[in-house]
């Protein structure tokens, strides 16, 4: 069941990230940043990418995805359209990965430390649904600023 509700939640609000990118009026205001916002829409998409291509992709589903962290934040003037593509494919990312879950293994040690302990993988999956959820919000109230 919550592996369903996972898939459910991260269809949901990746396409709602896939949203909030296509409905900034102007594409260079996905990459503007002014006084203390020091990261824009833009990058906070391709960090929500990395994180969810690195932690289900490239450990649940065996992609291979290598991430590169700090070119979340440093990449800018990434064409609209890249980052829609980006996001499509993470949801199909998402998708086969959740997928090839059973409910058993929701219940195992994830295969990485990540917050310096053990968690099980279904703990570390509702984090990870969390924290898109988290970086949405603020790509929305960016949009909306600017």
């Amino acid at each position: 069941m919550l592996i369903e509700t996972l898939k459910i939640l991260f269809n949901r609000d990746l396409n709602k990230l896939k949203f909030e990118i296509e409905s900034y009026e102007y594409e260079n205001q996905i990459w503007a940043v002014e006084k203390n916002i020091s990261n824009s829409g833009g990058n906070l998409c391709l960090h929500l990418i990395g994180n969810i291509n690195t932690y289900i992709g490239a450990e649940i589903g065996k992609t291979g995805y290598i991430r590169n962290r700090p070119l979340e934040f440093s990449l800018k003037d990434i064409p609209r359209a890249e980052l829609i593509q980006k996001i499509e494919d993470t949801i199909l990312v998402v998708n086969n990965a959740l997928d090839s879950l059973t409910e058993a293994d929701l219940t195992a040690i994830y295969p990485q430390i990540v917050f310096e302990k053990e968690m099980t993988t279904g703990f570390f999956l509702v984090h990870l649904a969390t924290h898109l959820g988290y970086h949405l919000g603020q790509i929305n109230y960016h949009r909306r600023l600017f």
